[in-house]
């Protein structure tokens, strides 16, 4: 066992993490917030995403994790001779930096930043209406992008690792 199977079997262990946890968020969080009135359904998301926000260790070991194991992987592929997958490997960890992370980064955090600020108190039926369509909207739809785009790459990632 080479360095490169190593960050593939880090790789797939974190990726399915990650992928497991957004994938929860899709099937049984959010559709669970869902039967909460605007207000408390802000007010759940507030609290969650607090959670992670304030660095949780396993949460945050996990997620950073991920991208350095993916990262392990592609720099094991380039730096290994002859190794006739390394361009699949890099379209991989392409697809979950680009296709998970980058949309957590782009999308994800300035919408959870702008959640976590609203003062709830403050603000009408109406507003509150308004900026739970935005945020349930556009996240879901994003956080369904980025769980196909995980499920992708641990797919991949464990062919790969099966034909190697």
């Amino acid at each position: 066992m080479d360095f490169l199977d190593i960050s593939l079997i880090f790789s797939i262990l974190s990726c399915s993490l990650v992928t497991g946890f957004i994938f929860t968020y899709a099937i049984v969080v959010l559709p669970g917030f869902s039967k909460l009135d605007d207000k408390e359904y802000i007010r759940a998301f507030q609290v969650t995403d607090e959670v992670i926000q304030n660095n949780q260790p396993l949460f945050m070991l996990t997620w950073i994790g991920s991208i350095l194991s993916v990262l392990g992987a592609i720099l094991a592929s380039i730096l290994s001779p002859d190794l006739g997958e390394t361009w699949f490997i890099v379209l991989i960890g392409v697809v979950y930096l680009v296709g998970v992370q980058g949309i957590t980064i782009t999308i994800h955090l300035p919408i959870n930043n702008h959640i976590k600020d609203l003062n709830l108190d403050e603000l009408d039926n109406q507003t509150l209406m308004k900026e739970r369509l935005k945020l349930e909207t556009k996240w879901n739809y994003f956080n369904n992008i980025r769980t196909g785009a995980g499920l992708f790459v641990i797919m991949s990632l464990l062919l790969v690792l099966t034909v190697r």
